[in-house]
């Protein structure tokens, strides 16, 4: 039985295991010969989409020792001007981001664009030879998954998806955790990641100068339907099915990633979803409210839910429930707890239908076979397995875990296929909805049945 000592004990292995994700299908071959590298050993990046999340990456990004940024693509002049700010003003900058994959000086590209352009983007980057960083979802339509795949695969190129709790030292100690039966067999996933305000639905502010002088909609639309132009699209734009995945694809992608890394399973086999528009009714088509089951082929299912409702508190984490306990992960306190209650080592009786004869009897003739060892039932043990220092971030490891590969060649933590699986299974609970049915997904061939 596992004790507070054996967990702390193993607490400190976990930076070893943070990147360990040993059921990975590798995408990218080691190469031959280490890749041509800048002058001043930089590794030179450039983003596309510099956007909230995008600007935000990079700046986690240039925290890692010996990565530079020396390009920015993005279809909003603002952004561009405030790329120079940030980052100086020998920043190259350009609305086109073709024009960045041509230049030789570019050895990765981190792709932060919304997400009908994921899968262009980041063809085109691995077929221009650069390594890649692409923000989850890795797909916006189903079709995208084989496309990113192939093209990894073709062009020798790294490729990481970018969902930083793979890179986490708090679910690796979970993973580590689950596999040493620290819970008995594993049963239920229960996740949620709740965001109850305005700027947590997606209500991004527009800068007062946005116009079609300002902002590139044509290349912005891509191969989305074209309409005129709208400053709340451009710049909320999740909060439409033609360039974002809803809540599916923004949050629900990450709780996959996480029970994916933790529990080494590829995918579930079949989904139900539900939810719909409670609140933010503003002419958005993409729910505020989506719930969804699924279930895995390992023998557990796992339960969704994302909450844009106004009412209640932020929100983010796990319960996994087994047969002998509970793990939780705490998304606010960034820490994972264990509540171990063993197995009953007696079966128990029901008795009280029986004469009062045939009780005593049947008792007596019980307890010589059990005598009584808990008379309270067995005690649950809680420990407080690993808590992440003060200022730990998962996104700087997994920033420094790609880097690391783009330097060695050697696989990433989060590949294509790991991408995609995580990507495809979060999409099935929209695909559930509209259909109005369960589905039923192949997490092996990664594909709708």
């Amino acid at each position: 039985m596992p004790t507070r000592r054996n967990f702390l004990e193993a607490a400190t292995k976990t930076a070893a295991l943070a990147a360990a994700s040993t059921y990975l299908e590798p995408l990218v071959a080691q190469a031959s010969k280490p890749r041509r590298r800048s002058p001043n050993d930089n590794i030179q990046l450039a983003l596309i989409g510099a956007g909230i999340q995008g600007q935000g990456d990079t700046a986690r990004a240039l925290q890692v020792p010996g990565v530079k940024l020396v390009a920015v693509a993005d279809c909003y002049d603002g952004r561009l001007a405030h790329a120079k700010e940030l980052w100086g003003s020998d920043i190259f900058t350009t609305r086109n981001y073709q024009e960045i994959l041509t230049r030789p000086d570019v050895d990765a590209v981190l792709i932060a664009t919304p997400d009908h352009w994921h899968k262009q983007a980041a063809v085109d980057s691995l077929n221009a030879g650069k390594d890649v960083y692409l923000e989850k979802p890795m797909i916006h339509l189903y079709s995208d998954g084989p496309s990113i795949i192939d093209a990894a695969r073709r062009s020798n190129r790294i490729l990481q998806v970018g969902s930083q709790r793979v890179s986490s030292i708090v679910y690796a100690k979970a993973k580590e955790l689950l596999a040493s039966g620290a819970i008995g067999k594993l049963n239920m996933v229960t996740a949620r990641w709740d965001r109850n305000s305005s700027i947590g639905a997606w209500n991004y502010s527009i800068p007062l100068d946005a116009s079609t002088q300002t902002c590139d909609w044509p290349q912005f639309l891509g191969s989305a339907p074209k309409i005129p132009f709208s400053a709340e699209r451009f710049f909320q734009w999740r909060k439409w099915k033609d360039y974002g995945s809803g809540v599916a694809g923004d949050l629900f992608v990450h709780l996959f990633s996480g029970t994916h890394f933790i529990t080494g399973a590829h995918g579930p086999t079949r989904a139900m979803g539900t939810g719909g528009l409670r609140y933010w009714k503003d002419g958005r088509d993409a729910n505020d409210v989506l719930l969804a089951l699924f279930d895995y082929p390992e023998g557990f299912n796992l339960s969704l839910h994302v909450n844009f409702v106004d009412g209640g508190e932020e929100s983010e984490g796990f319960l996994f429930t087994g047969s002998e306990g509970l793990m939780e992960i705490d998304g606010q306190t960034n820490s994972v707890r264990v509540t171990r209650t063993p197995v009953d080592s007696e079966p128990g009786y029901t008795v009280s239908t029986f004469t009062d004869a045939m009780q005593k009897a049947y008792v007596e003739e019980y307890r010589k076979k059990h005598p009584v060892q808990h008379p309270a039932g067995p005690p649950s043990q809680e420990v407080e397995a690993f808590r992440a220092p003060p200022g730990y971030s998962d996104s700087y490891d997994h920033f420094h875990n790609f880097f690391n590969s783009v330097r060695d060649r050697k696989p990433v933590v989060e590949d294509a296929t790991f991408g995609f699986r995580a990507a495809g299974a979060a999409l099935l609970s929209n695909v559930s909805i509209e259909r109005d049915s369960i589905v039923h997904w192949n997490p092996e061939t990664m594909q709708l049945a």
